[in-house]
């Protein structure tokens, strides 16, 4: 912000769905997120890699946390933004809240693995070290149908 203008929120939701397409077409789960710094700069985006790097902690959230306190030499991202395309499961709200991002924003629920809303509801445990401002339902029909088209082509 500066000389008295508030900043346009600006939502990097149609980034992260292109990152979940191009996790799809690699044949991973369609999972993208994007990071964003302070300034409104994209710190970090991915897809899920988790096959492609045997790596079953290679959510895209994990990834863009990774390359972004990579890039800062830092363990916190105070003030970060991240958006994603699906409801965060416990590990990766567990991450979340240890790197202390400000705000999330996601599309989809996960009623089988979500970590935010859903089961572990991780930012509302008592251990949680941080509780970003949570944002659900961003271009949530597009985010779950990604998910549902994806999944019916392997069925």
């Amino acid at each position: 912000m500066g000389q008295g203008k508030a900043m346009q929120f600006k939502s990097h939701m149609d980034l992260a769905l292109k990152e979940a397409q191009a996790a799809a077409d690699r044949g991973e789960v369609p999972v993208g997120a994007v990071l964003v710094a302070p300034n409104g700069d994209i710190a970090a985006q991915a897809g899920n890699r988790t096959r492609e790097l045997n790596d079953p902690t290679a959510h895209a959230e994990i990834l863009v946390i990774r390359a972004a306190c990579d890039a800062l030499g830092a363990e916190r991202l105070p003030d970060y933004d991240l958006y994603v395309t699906l409801e965060p499961c416990a590990m990766c709200a567990a991450a979340i809240a240890a790197t202390r991002i400000r705000r999330v924003y996601y599309g989809a629920s996960d009623p089988k693995s979500g970590g935010v809303a859903q089961g572990a509801c991780v930012f509302d445990h008592p251990q949680s070290h941080h509780s970003p401002e949570v944002y659900e339902g961003l271009a949530e029909e597009d985010c779950a149908k990604m998910l549902k088209d994806f999944f019916a082509a392997r069925r």
